[in-house]
């Protein structure tokens, strides 16, 4: 199955042609807060040989472990992940990122020792379908 996305501008565009992904997970570690001003982020780690870039550039960005966190210079958005040491062959995809996001739910939650602890209280909260007004 090809797997398709890329920024919110457009500029930068990857596929990843694969049978099965080799996990999908929301990862709550301090480190992907971070990178992304979210308390959460979502993981779909693919095999890097069934990973193109097939339009634009995105902008690397290497933290201390050698960890490359790959966005869109224009837009900001972040795109991918790749550490040959930690996860080696493994291209990880910011599923958020994916032209179907829904398409493929994740199937963990990993790094929950990071967790922020509001986050067990999500379920109680109210929710409204639009900003309520």
């Amino acid at each position: 199955m090809a797997l398709d996305g890329g920024c919110r501008c457009g500029a930068v565009r990857y596929t990843a042609d694969v049978t099965e992904p080799e996990h999908h997970a929301v990862c709550h570690c301090a480190d992907c807060r971070a990178a992304s001003g979210a308390p959460m982020m979502a993981w779909l780690a693919v095999p890097a040989a069934s990973f193109t870039v097939t339009s634009g550039e995105a902008t690397m960005f290497e933290g201390p472990t050698g960890s490359q966190r790959h966005f869109c210079a224009r837009c900001g958005t972040g795109l991918f992940f790749v550490n040959g040491d930690m996860l080696p062959g493994i291209v990880d995809i910011q599923s958020a990122t994916l032209d179907d996001a829904a398409t493929l739910p994740p199937a963990a939650q990993i790094q929950c020792a990071e967790q922020l602890d509001w986050i067990t209280a999500l379920p109680t909260m109210p929710t409204f379908d639009r900003y309520p007004g």
